[in-house]
């Protein structure tokens, strides 16, 4: 089996809370909520969820651009916030993110050159011939002619940008890259060729993946395995083609039921309650109880753990009644 390079145990974020300088107690919104996850070296790891569920606050937390109110972040054993606080350069170094908007990511200021060279001198220390090198590699990896290096953001694509992004995260050779909705910006055909990049310098570069997207198609081609995420908790893990084949958690089925496809109506009835619970009070029990028709009283007032609802030992789900049967 593949060493595991990341782990993340008991991991809480929680925006506000405290108390008021006349000492009113002020409400806290949990974004995250006791998340454990294990990614394996080379491995793709797929994060999927509606908006506000906490996969992008995830990934700032893996990233360093946020620190977790509670639990541990570590990086082939290393405690990720501790290094963070220390040496925020060694961090860069290992973990790399690539973000939502290409265009609005890179400074409209600087020519690509300039954009790309700045992980090369901070991190890497690379003297001027060793960069050049580096560069023609990176743009060659990504498939942009080399002449691009001297042209400004504004000047390319959504697709071209968005390569230029993933370019950035290359160049300082991390192990870990965190891909926070890298293709939702983009055409479906300039999609595929993305993936198709991602697909290539994964194998190329030894590199490993946290690829974080609501687009359910797109995480199933490229995941190895998949965490679903609902208001802020992970509540179903497995391997991909087993978690959409044979979804456990009713929450998931309700995912799956909710992706449009040409020619079919919704399956979702009219009446199904879509509303999130309120993030400045969270439910005692299962924070889906209000919207899922299989709860019973269980699961308002104990909130389920992953293993409740085990299918295999890789598969699992956070539910007192899951489903059974075999999509």
């Amino acid at each position: 089996m593949s060493r595991t390079l990341l782990e993340i145990t008991s991991v809480e974020r929680r925006f506000g809370g405290g108390k008021t300088l006349f000492g009113k107690v002020k409400p806290a919104v949990h974004a995250v909520q006791g998340v454990d996850l294990s990614v394996a070296k080379g491995e793709t790891l797929g994060v999927v969820g509606e908006s506000g569920c906490g996969k992008s606050t995830l990934a700032r937390l893996i990233v360093g651009l946020d620190r977790p109110t509670g639990g541990t972040i570590a990086l082939a054993g290393e405690d990720l916030v501790a290094r963070a606080r220390t040496d925020h350069r060694a961090l860069a170094r290992k973990v790399q993110y690539v973000f939502q908007d290409p265009v609005a990511s890179l400074n409209p200021r600087k020519t690509i050159r300039t954009i790309l060279e700045a992980p090369l001198i901070h991190l890497l220390k690379l003297d001027a011939p060793a960069r050049q090198r580096r560069l023609a590699e990176i743009m060659e990896a990504v498939n942009l002619a080399p002449e691009f290096l001297d042209r400004y953001p504004h000047e390319f694509s959504g697709g071209q940008a968005q390569r230029i992004g993933i370019a950035r995260a290359l160049a300082a050779d991390p192990e870990l890259i965190i891909l926070d909705e890298p293709v939702s910006a983009l055409d479906v055909s300039v999609q595929a060729q993305v993936l198709n990049i991602l697909d290539g310098l994964k194998r190329d570069f030894d590199l490993t993946y946290v690829f974080i997207s609501h687009d359910l198609s797109v995480v199933e081609s490229i995941s190895d395995r998949v965490a679903v995420m609902y208001f802020g908790r992970i509540v179903e893990i497995g391997p991909a083609a087993e978690v959409f084949s044979n979804p456990r958690h009713p929450y998931t089925h309700l995912l799956l039921s909710s992706a449009p496809v040409p020619g079919r109506k919704s399956l979702i009835p009219e009446d199904t309650n879509t509303e999130l619970p309120d993030p400045y009070h969270p439910p005692p029990g299962c924070a889906f109880y209000a919207r899922c028709p299989r709860a019973t009283d269980m699961c308002k007032t104990r909130v389920p753990g992953l293993d409740e609802g085990q299918a295999s030992a890789d598969h699992l789900a956070a539910c007192y009644h899951p489903h059974e049967e075999t999509r």
